[in-house]
């Protein structure tokens, strides 16, 4: 197979209608983490409908489409995340959240319909049927936050055919439709939790001496830990520590005894998140000696970094090159944002690209913003790319 071949993929007219009917739908029936029933049978009910084996799950959320071509060779994984965001919708569209407090704020319904898309243009194409191996899809719940990835390799899903690659795309609206952004190793920073309660001795306002005031531990220990990611961090690399929240007093004229504050760290660069563990460890054991308060301080494991193949990343980034012209694809830096995908791209080579959906000439709305939405163009593209790099990769051209 040439590159020539990958442009004769083709979304007509009317896949690009029930693209824009499928994602509207799930747009308008929102659901989060493992709380997708309604998703997960929209979802089976399609994969079923065209002839797909389909597993669900007696204890999660989630389902997984297998097309087997029938001929021996590899197995790629496509995955979509589905869940959505607690999040009050603004906008004002005929499709908008018609659950109160749950949106799709970070184009997980766009990610699902793309998915789908290329299983329908697989089979109803006949393309499916001339592959050497199959195709996964993985319908992943749970991604804001739930490890909704690792519960489903939990459950075998990289087995029975054995996965040997895995592919994902991300909505971007940074970016304008048709932009497609691809990052060669570390593409998402690792994100843990960590909570700290700090116990003095309260008495009265105006005499702090008879007390050991927590507040202004607090006070030092954020400042502290901002200096620590500036000056225990290599500058190449970047660290991210955020205090998200802090309580402590219920009156202006009493010192109070506790002091509890959460937050989040992120990471990108090799040992860097390890470096930002030991560093709040040493800065909390400094501050417990000076200001004799008493500290518990536990960090609460989030995800790990995303780390993209670099041969997968380069033959997406070939891949949509070839379809979309090279001025349209890019490589970008990492983001400080966190992604579930990193379980998988743990267990086999895998990449996951950004693919963009601002709308040219109208306001820019961020991912998790309640105005954040898409230009429904991106659907058929995303549809191109990921059928694109499937007839590729299981193919006679790709990775070998």
């Amino acid at each position: 197979m040439d590159a020539e071949n990958v442009k004769e993929i083709v979304v007509s007219k009317e896949l690009e209608n029930w693209l824009k009917e499928t994602r509207r739908d799930f747009h308008m029936n929102p659901e989060t983490a493992y709380e997708e029933v309604r998703t997960t049978e929209r979802i089976a009910a399609i994969l079923e409908e065209l002839g797909l084996e389909v597993r669900r799950f007696d204890d999660i959320t989630g389902v997984v489409g297998l097309l087997r071509s029938g001929q021996e060779g590899r197995t790629v994984a496509l995955r979509a995340d589905i869940d959505a965001l607690n999040l009050k919708e603004l906008n004002d569209v005929p499709y908008k959240s018609q659950t109160d407090g749950k949106m799709h704020a970070c184009g997980h319904d766009a990610h699902t319909a793309i998915m789908l898309g290329v299983a329908k243009y697989l089979v109803e194409s006949g393309l499916g049927s001339s592959l050497k191996g199959n195709v996964k899809f993985f319908f992943q719940p749970a991604e804001e936050g739930g490890a909704g990835a690792k519960k489903m390799i939990d459950r075998g899903v990289m087995n029975d055919p054995e996965v040997d690659a895995v592919m994902a795309g991300h909505m971007l609206p940074d970016m304008e439709v048709g932009q497609i952004g691809v990052i060669k190793g570390q593409s998402h920073a690792s994100a843990d939790r960590f909570k700290l309660k700090m116990t003095g001795l309260g008495g009265h306002g105006g005499r702090p001496n008879q007390t050991r005031d927590p507040i202004v531990a607090a006070a030092y220990w954020i400042t502290s830990v901002q200096a620590a990611a500036a000056r225990s961090i290599d500058p190449l690399d970047s660290a991210v520590i955020t205090v998200g929240s802090i309580h402590g007093g219920h009156a202006s004229n009493i010192v109070p005894r506790e002091v509890s504050m959460s937050g989040t760290f992120r990471a990108i660069g090799e040992g860097v998140r390890e470096r930002i563990i030991e560093r709040l460890h040493d800065i909390t054991g400094g501050i417990e000696k000076a200001f004799e308060v008493a500290c518990d301080f536990v960090v609460d494991a989030g995800y790990p970094p995303t780390i993209c193949d670099l041969e997968i990343a380069q033959f997406l980034y070939d891949t949509a090159a070839d379809l979309f012209g090279a001025d349209n694809v890019q490589y970008d830096r990492p983001s400080t944002g966190a992604e579930d995908f990193a379980y998988f791209a743990e267990v086999k080579p895998g990449a996951i690209i950004r693919l963009g959906c601002g709308r040219p000439g109208q306001d820019f709305s961020p991912l998790h913003s309640p105005y954040f939405d898409i230009d429904e163009r991106i659907l058929g593209k995303g549809v191109q790319l990921f059928t694109a790099a499937v007839q590729r990769y299981l193919g006679t051209q790709g990775i070998k």
